[in-house]
């Protein structure tokens, strides 16, 4: 088996530095931990070196520069300049192969772009949080859907790759407005989406507002649900999902005051979607005839669920004793297949479902 390449991602954090507004859901001091931002590129490069020197050879086979948290083409020329330029030594040197960076839909232009590509940027992330109208002037973002349509249209035409960030459960989010969002982002065509749950954290707007009863976060299981109907979509249109939920930091639980947050908010959604796929494959699966159902190695704990809650699920269902399970170290993750319980061939074929 093919052995996959593996990207150690420098992460540089420049929290608000270049926001022209704060959203009323924004702390990105309390998301990053890093109260000031690099104060030169020195700092940058200091980062890179730190992160080079304590990576092992097998994990710097491809390396990104990240900058994170701040919107960075809304920042002055010679400061996006600056930035950028700090990390072309490393390129030049082939121990940088990418640089990856986020910012708001209503800035980029073709100017701002042209910046980007004379420094090698690979990847442009929208922070685009919904494509509804009325969630967007609720969370006050200062731009509409149209300047996201717009943002990525330019974005994929200059040949950068195209990331979208979406938010869960903003104020005015419906259902209904989430599916709008979902069909909206699979028209733009992104290379791959982050899919945060929106968290009520202290200092920013929404605290105010969730405080005067304004605002009711998601609990965390409507979360998981929405998070596993935009996964399920986008899966089905070869859009990846490369991140589910905030990582979990020290500085994280000071700041949350309210809402979905779990350590393993992706994993939550993962199970929550092989229970589905397991139900719908042995639907048909007669009581009488088991089966070897089989999934990859390392989909185990996803199978099980959180605290096993799938397999009581299953046994509630009637469904647990319809199969033997099967692991397969080749299958690929996400994925299901039904084979007769004494076939020889059970790692090779049989009835998959993988959405």
């Amino acid at each position: 088996m093919r052995r996959m390449r593996r990207m150690l991602v420098i992460p540089v954090f420049i929290p608000h530095e270049g926001c022209p507004h704060r959203c009323l859901f924004c702390d990105q001091h309390g998301i990053s931990g890093q109260a000031a931002p690099p104060s030169a590129g020195a700092d940058v490069g200091a980062t890179i070196r730190a992160w080079l020197a304590r990576a092992k050879p097998e994990n710097r086979q491809e390396v990104e520069v990240a900058f994170y948290g701040g919107s960075f083409t809304c920042l002055p020329h010679a400061r996006q300049t600056e930035l950028l330029a700090a990390v072309q030594p490393f390129r030049q040197q082939g121990l940088v192969q990418a640089i990856r960076l986020s910012t708001r839909p209503d800035a980029i232009d073709d100017e701002r772009l042209d910046l980007l590509l004379r420094h090698r940027v690979s990847t442009v992330e929208l922070g685009a949080q919904s494509c509804d109208d009325e969630v967007l002037r609720r969370s006050g973002r200062g731009h509409d859907a149209a300047a996201i349509a717009a943002a990525a249209h330019l974005i994929r035409t200059r040949g950068l790759r195209l990331g979208l960030q979406l938010m869960l459960g903003l104020p005015g989010e419906h259902f209904r407005s989430l599916a709008r969002t979902a069909a909206e982002v699979i028209r733009l065509r992104p290379d791959f989406v982050r899919i945060y749950p929106a968290l009520v954290l202290r200092g920013s707007g929404l605290e105010q507002l969730y405080h005067r009863g304004g605002y009711r976060p998601l609990s965390l299981g409507r979360a998981v649900a929405w998070a596993a109907y935009l996964q399920k979509r986008f899966d089905a249109e070869g859009i990846g999902v490369v991140r589910m939920g905030l990582q979990p930091t020290a500085e994280l639980a000071r700041a949350l005051v309210a809402g979905p947050h779990h350590p393993a908010f992706g994993e939550l959604v993962r199970a929550r979607l092989m229970l589905c796929r397991t139900r719908s494959l042995l639907a048909g699966v007669p009581a009488a005839d088991p089966v070897a159902l089989v999934i990859a190695e390392r989909d185990q704990s996803v199978f099980r669920g959180p605290g096993c809650a799938n397999l009581r699920r299953l046994r509630q269902l009637g469904l647990l004793d319809r199969f033997v399970l099967r692991t397969d170290p080749a299958q690929p993750r996400q994925t299901l297949r039904l084979f007769p319980a004494g076939s020889p061939g059970a790692g090779t074929s049989g009835r998959a479902a993988s959405s």
